[in-house]
């Protein structure tokens, strides 16, 4: 991090301020972490500061320490443009593009606060007018525990900021299995169990909480699961029928894209959803290995990107037709997909 921006920091943060901070829209583990944990810290150090999402985050997030403060602007819109207003500073955590946050975006660009970025995601917008941006780092969780050492608040991370960095850095590296996870990763692990956090209690809240409709979803995903052999590329759907009648929550789905890589030999593993509430729109997650870049394939061709390993896109449907142009696509990326087997 450059020593310029981490004065300027501490020179924002010197005296009190009314401080907004805003996750990604569909908020996941590492969106939800490092917001609770950055909204802890400052208030530890006697700041007034709160976490405005978007919309809802999936529901084995609600354990997170201090969620139930989290105010949403799809339900309470007014209070939370009345805090946008009255804002001095205004955290933005683990995206880089003010189209992550949807109608919230036109008053976080027109509002009189200073704007910090805080996120590890590739190619970040300039809107921001203090950046904090590493892609090598495997979370935004990660990248807010080396700032907070930075800005001289290491004996601020009490069980509950701790917890909520751990929660980011373990959803974030898909149980710190990605190549994103380094010798600093666990040393920062290290420390935060230190801290008094139970990892495997935080495990077990998020990956082994299911409720029955997450697990009649997931059963539905791997039902049409299909293998691309001579890609080493698996995909598979969810049609909104089948979400409906399962009686889908937001976040059933999440994680389900992974199953894909755990069959030999597979590269490249793709999830079709449609939306629930939209006709028009399917929603698409993207996982590799091998170096297959899972970003550079989202962002080219359907309206997303991400990280090397893990993407999101969209398109407009109907699904069967999403397949097909995916089918269609992903032959020419076969010498991509085959020379590493």
């Amino acid at each position: 991090m450059k020593n310029e921006n981490i004065v300027v920091l501490k020179e924002l943060l010197f005296r009190k301020k009314n401080i907004v901070i805003i996750p990604h829209t569909n908020p996941d583990g590492d969106a939800i972490g490092s917001s609770l944990a950055l909204m802890h810290l400052l208030n530890s150090i006697d700041h007034n500061s709160t976490v405005i999402s978007p919309n809802k985050a999936p529901y084995f997030l609600k354990w997170s320490p201090g969620f139930e403060n989290i105010i949403y602007f799809d339900s309470d819109k007014n209070s939370c443009l009345k805090l946008i207003e009255n804002a001095d500073l205004i955290f933005t955590l683990d995206f880089n593009d003010l189209d992550r946050i949807g109608e919230m975006s036109k008053y976080v660009d027109s509002s009189n606060a200073k704007i910090i970025l805080i996120d590890h995601h590739l190619n970040p917008k300039d809107y921001a007018d203090l950046v904090f941006s590493d892609i090598e780092i495997g979370s935004t969780c990660e990248l807010l525990f080396e700032l907070i050492i930075e800005l001289g608040h290491e004996k601020n991370i009490d069980s509950n900021i701790a917890s909520c960095l751990y929660l980011g850095m373990m959803t974030d590296t898909g149980s710190f299995q990605y190549s994103s996870v380094t010798s600093r990763t666990h040393e920062i692990i290290s420390k935060l169990i230190q801290k008094g956090i139970n990892q495997s209690d935080i495990h077990n809240k998020v990956y082994n909480n299911s409720s029955i409709s997450r697990l009649k979803v997931l059963g539905s995903a791997l039902s049409n699961l299909n293998v691309l052999k001579e890609l080493n590329t698996v995909y598979m759907y969810l049609k909104r029928d089948d979400l409906k009648k399962f009686d889908f929550q937001k976040g059933d789905s999440e994680g389900i894209v992974n199953y894909g890589l755990s069959l030999k030999n597979i590269i490249f593993s793709v999830m079709f959803i449609e939306d629930i509430n939209d006709e028009n729109n399917i929603k698409i997650s993207f996982r590799s290995q091998d170096g297959f870049s899972c970003n550079e394939f989202a962002n080219k061709h359907f309206n997303g990107g991400g990280h090397a390993n893990a993407a999101g896109g969209r398109d407009d449907g109907p699904i069967e037709e999403t397949i097909h142009k995916f089918k269609k696509l992903i032959n020419k990326y076969k010498d991509n997909l085959t020379t590493n087997k």
